[in-house]
């Protein structure tokens, strides 16, 4: 694929009414500094094929053969039609005052003029530092290809279907390596050895099979004085290539090979490692935050604890100052960021020196943000140039924490992922305010004075209420008032969800609040019609399960499995089938990542566990894709028959008699003697405790055609026909066969 041509906005006017369209990773587009909603998987599809034309007309029937690989429905045309027209509102609805998509036979054409893709960015950039390196000016050159690449959110157009679309994907990401090796070669001659080697030694992984890298690797580790590994790379790459590709090394790896054996003179760099840099005052006052959510309600408590960090009066002693960082957490969808711009917008005034914003997230598929980009970031915009900018983080931390010591900045960190990752962009004065957010706690990231510690969960009715009003129509709640309240229940009260759900009323009047809610009442398609209107749902939940232990994912997947309402830990144990304590240490885990609640202990003082609905119907989606159905089949029924061993006993306890249902073929799940004495201390407790989740599980065990494991448990439940939602009949049937 050529590579995209960039052409430069005309002036200051047009740059402002044009789109940002990005390919460098998820396809994604930007007006104004805000994301704008692309649509479903076809929309993505065809304007990414539009995006990769390059300003020519790509053709109908070459829009039909992408979508449908070939196998076109008949109404494919039509479709393709509607899918455009769709286009066309959303980027009109964006600000954009003309058609940017227009009807040229025998298709569409995308007009690029006044807007912008990243990838005609990269490529000026790339040409640029390649016109700087032959020119020898090696700084310079660095710092545009280092700008090029910051530019990639991820593998380009992540996530869009299409063999075409996929092939060019690769041909994005040849260029994207080739830009890399050169840039590598520049920072190998400006001596930034140690920055490099772990890079490379990543990119070597990666791509075993590539060369260059593999010299630019040895090389960095020869001039760090680290000859030994340099040589063992060479061992490593000499026996894969024989056992690949039957071949010996290019000659680029075998000549830098002999020559460190020898201590080759011409290996030592021909200059010294960059000078220390100069800092100067930034040109504009540095102003990061993105916009704030238009629409925002509630959350008053956690804005008053936010303002303490204003709490600063010059004359207190150093021991009463106010806490410096704010950590705020909570469950995928709660609007934490949502938060924390209300709040850093609301308070921009207090900080004259400016507002720096970091996304550590890494959302979109791409890989956790490192601490030393956001610190080169960060520095660039203090004033430091890019060109000095220590490549060492410690170095670079150092003079980070040197030009925030007389500066009064608010940081917002986004999205952390641990306190390793958060400790170096953390100021070392105490005039600067930090507001981080993350799905879960960050014990390590607390300063030893404490930070203030937020908790989002869910809003409450009302607010919940008022969020859809405001978006989608105060009118049509108040005409509907009893479905308003169904559909914030479905959207578990979640800000994000409650958003999207209200947005697709906003854009079809049509719909009543009663459709909607109908529309989303089986269970079985809420979570992906959510997610099919608005890909940041379940791309938030993604997010958090990919960074789960292999064995609390499994944990999350089975619990979902589950009917009841709630349960214990050896709930957890009988679907992972494992033991209690390793049971108890994946939950926790959940519950650390913001993925599963709790509810507070139980009669028996036995810590009760549950999920919210949108996060178990992820979670059961995750199960269906990933294991097979007779491997769910034997989690839960490992469960259910926990609880009826476990109801058995306590019913045998609480009534003094050996067994109290009839012979049965039902096989006990096996409980550790003295944890069954410590859970059924008294039975009475117990039982009472279990009531609504046995009724769940019979009712379960009915609808999974296990009669008569639904007959025993209600028989040792002492549970009457009329206490469970299971068919009595084929309860009865169950017992009288």
């Amino acid at each position: 694929m050529t590579e995209v041509a960039y052409e430069p906005q005309a002036d200051t006017e047009t740059a402002a009414a044009g789109m940002e369209f990005g390919i460098l990773g998820p396809l994604q587009v930007t007006a104004g500094g805000r994301q704008v909603p692309v649509g479903g998987p076809r929309q993505r599809t065809i304007l990414a094929m539009m995006l990769l034309a390059q300003g020519q007309v790509v053709s109908v029937d070459r829009l039909v053969d992408v979508v449908w690989d070939g196998r076109p429905p008949a109404t494919a045309r039509t479709q393709v039609a509607i899918c455009i027209a769709g286009l066309r509102k959303t980027f009109k609805a964006a600000g954009c005052a003309e058609d940017a998509i227009v009807t040229v036979h025998p298709g569409y054409l995308l007009r690029m003029s006044g807007h912008r893709v990243d990838a005609g960015d990269f490529s000026a950039l790339v040409a640029e530092g390649r016109q700087a390196a032959r020119e020898g000016r090696t700084t310079r050159a660095e710092a545009l290809y280092r700008r090029a690449l910051g530019l990639w959110r991820g593998p380009a157009l992540a996530g869009v279907a299409g063999r075409p679309v996929e092939g060019e994907a690769a041909h994005l990401e040849e260029h994207r390596l080739a830009a890399y090796e050169e840039w590598s070669d520049l920072r190998l001659e400006l001596g930034q050895y140690q920055a490099l080697i772990p890079e490379l030694a990543d990119l070597t992984r990666e791509h075993p099979l590539r060369e260059r890298p593999r010299v630019q690797l040895m090389l960095a580790q020869y001039r760090a004085g680290r000859r030994a590994e340099a040589l063992e790379v060479f061992r490593e790459a000499r026996s894969r290539f024989i056992e690949e590709l039957g071949l010996e090394p290019g000659p680029a790896l075998t000549e830098l090979h002999d020559a460190i054996l020898r201590d080759d003179p011409a290996l030592t760099p021909a200059r010294a490692p960059e000078p220390p840099p100069a800092v100067a005052e930034p040109a504009v006052t540095p102003a990061h935050l993105p916009t704030p959510l238009p629409v925002f309600v509630g959350r008053e408590a956690e804005l008053a604890a936010l303002d303490a960090l204003l709490d600063e009066e010059p004359g207190r002693a150093a021991v009463e100052q106010p806490p410096t960082i704010a950590l705020v957490s909570g469950v995928p969808g709660a609007g934490k960021t949502g938060l924390a711009l209300r709040w850093a917008h609301q308070w921009a005034d207090a900080f004259p020196d400016g507002q720096l914003y970091a996304d550590l997230g890494g959302r979109g598929g791409q890989e956790e943000v490192t601490a030393a980009d956001v610190l080169a970031r960060f520095l660039r915009a203090l004033g430091v140039p890019g060109e000095r900018v220590p490549a060492d983080l410690g170095e670079r931390e150092a003079l980070y924490r040197s030009v925030l010591a007389t500066r009064r900045i608010l940081l917002v960190l986004d999205d952390a992922q641990s306190g390793a990752q958060l400790r170096p962009l953390l100021p070392g004065t105490g005039r600067c305010r930090v507001v981080v957010t993350s799905r879960a706690p960050l014990d390590s990231a607390a300063t030893a004075g404490g930070a203030v510690r937020i908790g989002l969960g869910m809003l409450h009715e009302e607010e919940a209420v008022d969020l859809i009003g405001r978006i989608a129509g105060r009118d049509r709640v108040a005409a509907e008032p009893a479905h308003a309240d169904r559909l914030a229940a479905q959207c578990d009260r979640l800000p994000l969800a409650l958003r999207i759900a209200a947005t697709r009323l906003a854009a079809k009047p049509h719909w009543t609040l009663r459709h909607l809610t109908a529309r989303l009442a089986d269970e079985r398609r809420r979570f992906a019609e959510l997610s099919e209107a608005d890909p940041a749902l379940r791309a938030g939940l993604d997010l958090s399960y990919r960074r789960l232990t292999a064995d609390a994912a499994a944990m999350y997947r089975r619990l979902a499995l589950l009917e009841a309402p709630d349960f214990a830990v050896w709930a957890g144990a009988a679907v992972l089938d494992t033991g209690v304590l390793e049971a108890e240490r994946l939950m926790e885990q959940l519950v650390d990542a913001q993925l599963l609640g709790t509810t507070g202990t139980d009669a028996t003082g036995s810590l009760r566990y549950r999920f919210p609905d949108l996060l178990r119907l992820h979670a059961r989606e995750r199960a269906e894709a990933e294991e097979p159905a007779d491997e769910r089949e034997r989690a839960v029924d490992r469960a259910l028959r926990a609880w009826l061993t476990i109801a058995e006993e306590a019913r045998r306890r609480e009534h003094g008699v050996r067994r109290v249902s009839l012979q049965r073929s039902t096989l006990r799940r096996r409980i550790d003697p003295d944890y069954l004495d410590e859970l059924l201390a008294s039975p009475h407790d117990w039982l009472q405790a279990e009531q609504r989740c046995l009724t769940s599980v019979i009712a379960q065990s009915v609808a999974l055609g296990r009669d008569e494991l639904a007959f025993e448990l209600a028989l040792s439940a002492g549970l009457r026909e009329k206490e469970t939602s299971a068919a009595p009949a084929q309860v009865l049937a169950a017992g009288c066969r």
